[in-house]
C-alpha cells in the first residue's frame, strides 16, 4: 500500500457502554482476545461443578473479572433471550477500531483483505461474515453508523465469537471511506448479480482488495456501486435467484484466500 496520509474519516468508535457476551465459546473468545473491559461472569448456579467450564471460570478470573453463580431466570433475562447455555460474561461494549489505525497496520501489506458492508441489517448475517473473515484473516471490516447493524450481543454470539478478533470500524459516510482505502491501492469489488457483472472466479485480486457486500434486501447502493472499481457476480442455476449474504461473502473471500494460496 502506499505510504499517504488518509484525508478524515471520523469512525464511530464509541459503542455502547457496557455489553453480554453470552454462550460458550463467544466468552471464552472474549475472554482470549482481551480486548473488552470486564466486569462479571455469570455462571448458572446448576453447573458450578461442572468440569466443562473449570478452565473458564479460571480464565475469567485471571483476566480480573468477579464470578459470580446465577440462577438461570437471572441469565435470561441479561441475554434478553438469547441461548447462553449457562454462561454470560457482563463486559465493556464492543472494541471498535479507527480506520486509519487499521490502515496504518497494513501499511506495507501487499494483498490485504477488506470486507465492506453496506447498510446490512441481520445480526446473524453479520456475525456470520464476521466469522468468515477471522478465518481468511481480514485486515478490517468496515461499516456505516447509520441504518446498520452494530456489532451487538446477537452479532458477536452469531459469528460463534469471531468477532472478538475481527478489526471492525464503524464509518460516517461509506463512499468516503471506500476512497480513501482506494487512495491507498486498494481495488473495490462489489458484488452484483447483474448480468454485465464478471464472473467472480475471473477476478484478479492481487494486492488489496475490498469486497463489497450489498444489503439483504437491496444490494448494493447507487453511490457505493458506483464507487467499486468492479463489480462481480457469483453463478447460480437453482430456481431463487439470489445467495443469502453471508453466503455470497463466504464464497469470495475464501475465493480470493484460494487465488493468493495459488500464487
Amino acid at each position: 500500500m502506499k505510504a499517504r496520509t488518509p484525508p478524515s474519516d471520523r469512525s464511530g468508535s464509541s459503542g455502547p457502554a457496557s455489553a453480554c457476551v453470552y454462550g460458550r465459546q463467544p466468552v471464552q473468545e472474549a475472554l482470549r482476545a482481551g480486548r473488552r473491559r470486564l466486569i462479571r461472569l455469570h455462571v448458572q448456579d446448576s453447573l458450578r461443578e461442572s468440569e466443562d467450564l473449570h478452565g473458564l471460570i479460571a480464565a475469567a478470573r485471571a483476566a480480573g473479572a468477579e464470578v459470580e453463580f446465577s440462577d438461570r431466570r437471572q441469565l435470561d433475562k441479561l441475554a434478553q433471550g438469547g441461548h447462553h447455555q449457562g454462561v454470560l460474561l457482563e463486559s465493556g461494549g464492543y472494541p471498535y477500531a479507527e480506520l486509519n489505525a487499521l490502515m496504518a497496520r497494513a501499511e506495507g501489506t501487499r494483498d490485504s483483505l477488506w470486507l465492506i458492508l453496506d447498510h446490512l441489517q441481520d445480526p446473524h448475517n453479520v456475525g456470520a461474515l464476521l466469522r468468515s473473515a477471522d478465518a481468511v484473516g481480514v485486515a478490517g471490516v468496515l461499516i456505516p453508523v447509520d441504518r446498520a447493524v452494530d456489532v451487538t450481543d446477537a452479532v458477536v454470539r452469531a459469528s460463534a465469537g469471531a468477532a472478538e478478533h475481527v478489526p471492525v470500524a464503524r464509518v460516517t459516510n461509506l463512499v468516503r471511506a471506500m476512497k480513501t482505502l482506494q487512495e491507498h491501492g486498494v481495488w473495490m469489488y462489489g458484488l452484483d448479480a447483474a448480468a454485465e457483472s464478471s464472473l467472480y472466479t475471473k477476478a484478479d485480486y492481487k494486492g488489496g482488495v475490498g469486497l463489497v457486500l450489498g444489503s439483504e434486501g437491496t444490494g448494493l447502493g447507487r453511490l457505493v456501486r458506483e464507487t467499486c472499481d468492479f463489480r462481480i457476480r457469483i453463478p447460480l442455476h437453482g430456481r431463487v435467484d439470489s445467495l443469502n449474504v453471508s453466503v455470497a461473502g463466504a464464497v469470495a473471500m475464501y475465493e480470493v484466500l484460494r487465488q493468493r494460496t495459488l500464487a
